[in-house]
């Protein structure tokens, strides 16, 4: 989770449009008058709410599958809601499932991911989200930057951006954190803004105020990692989907230079200018050295991750990158807590944070009882 980066108003140069062929000029006593047409094509957005959509409704479904009035009927917050009420506040305080549900949905569990050969659950998960106000601040976050990105570039590129960099996120996230299971879209969007800085790069030659553009998505970029740092925040997606977008940027988001366009709208009797590139010599590096990064870290990493490799055994410090933990708050994900759902006489019980599930035959389980079965389980 994150808060929404600012809107970036990056303007681009547009150089006087060269003349036109005489048919698209409008005739006027003694000169001809241009008509005005944009260098790069606009996009009409639609990617990103059917995205949006798409999130909100799987996360109804996910809160219509809870149920929780049936598993914990006095302790539901909201319990006005009926079906759609949500986990008590002590589970879950972003007002949304539990973590049983969210795991039987899709969510990002390495265990099932290496031994039970679920590979899907590194795309499913960017589709769920822990609670309200996770949807509502990633779905923000999506609108301010998606929206922008979609009309400058289009749907094809941008879901691929959005999609790749998810995956991305996932993995890093499975390498780094295999004690509790992971859900949202934070690492796609940190894509999408990893994208926006490694488009301004690419075509530098292109913006007029690129010098304030870079500051400004740097130090979006550095609050939010920085927010990352805090308890109960998956900082290693949003590292994995920034590092994937920033690269797919390079390879994604390549214009071509003005002189090119201009060479192409010469009118007929003019004198031609000498050939122009159509791209300078630096993004063609930079595109080359992107793509060979991006296919080489993807490979690496999935490798490593279904070879159950767990990236801490290598490097000590890289759980801090995750979080710091500080006076006022640790960073031990153990819980102390779990979920209790009761069928017939077998009493289910998951221990929220990492997983373990335990099934007991119970004709007539106490309050006490079920206290001391879950002390055990998650102890």
């Amino acid at each position: 989770m994150k808060p929404s980066p600012a809107n970036l108003d990056v303007r681009v140069e547009r150089p006087p449009p060269p003349l036109r062929p005489p048919s698209t000029l409008d005739t006027h006593p003694g000169r001809l008058r241009l008509k005005a047409r944009p260098y790069y094509r606009r996009w009409t957005p639609w990617l990103v709410a059917a995205i949006t959509f798409t999130c909100v409704l799987v996360f109804l479904i996910s809160m219509y599958v809870n149920d929780c009035p049936r598993r914990n009927s006095a302790d539901c917050a909201a319990g006005f809601l009926g079906r759609f009420a949500f986990q008590p506040l002590r589970e879950n305080p972003l007002l949304g499932p539990s973590s049983a549900t969210l795991l039987k949905m899709g969510a990002l569990d390495v265990t099932k991911v290496v031994h039970g050969h679920q590979g899907w659950r590194l795309i499913t998960c960017m589709w769920l989200h822990a609670g309200v106000v996770h949807l509502l601040i990633n779905m923000l976050c999506l609108l301010f930057i998606g929206i922008r990105l979609e009309q400058e570039f289009g749907f094809v590129r941008i879901g691929l951006v959005y999609l790749i960099s998810g995956l991305g996120g996932s993995l890093m996230s499975a390498l780094f954190i295999q004690s509790s299971i992971s859900v949202g879209a934070s690492g796609a969007l940190f894509g999408l803004i990893g994208s926006m800085l490694s488009e301004l790069i690419t075509n530098w030659s292109l913006y007029a105020n690129k010098v304030a553009a870079l500051l400004t998505l740097v130090f979006v970029i550095v609050v939010n990692l920085a927010l990352g740092l805090l308890p109960r925040v998956d900082n290693f997606a949003h590292i994995g989907g920034l590092v994937s977008g920033f690269l797919l940027g390079f390879v994604l988001f390549i214009r071509p230079q003005f002189a090119w366009l201009n060479q192409r709208r010469v009118v007929p009797g003019q004198q031609p200018a000498p050939v122009k590139r159509k791209h300078k010599t630096y993004q063609y590096i930079l595109w080359l050295a992107a793509a060979i990064m991006l296919i080489v870290g993807f490979t690496v990493a999935i490798v490593m991750l279904f070879r159950g490799y767990n990236a801490n055994d290598h490097c000590s410090w890289c759980h801090y990158l995750s979080c710091v933990p500080t006076k006022r708050w640790k960073c031990n994900s153990s819980p102390t807590y779990c979920t209790v759902m009761q069928e017939a006489n077998t009493l289910n019980l998951t221990c929220e944070g990492t997983n373990i599930h335990r099934s007991y035959i119970i004709a007539d389980a106490t309050q006490d009882k079920i206290n001391q079965l879950c002390n055990q389980l998650c102890s």
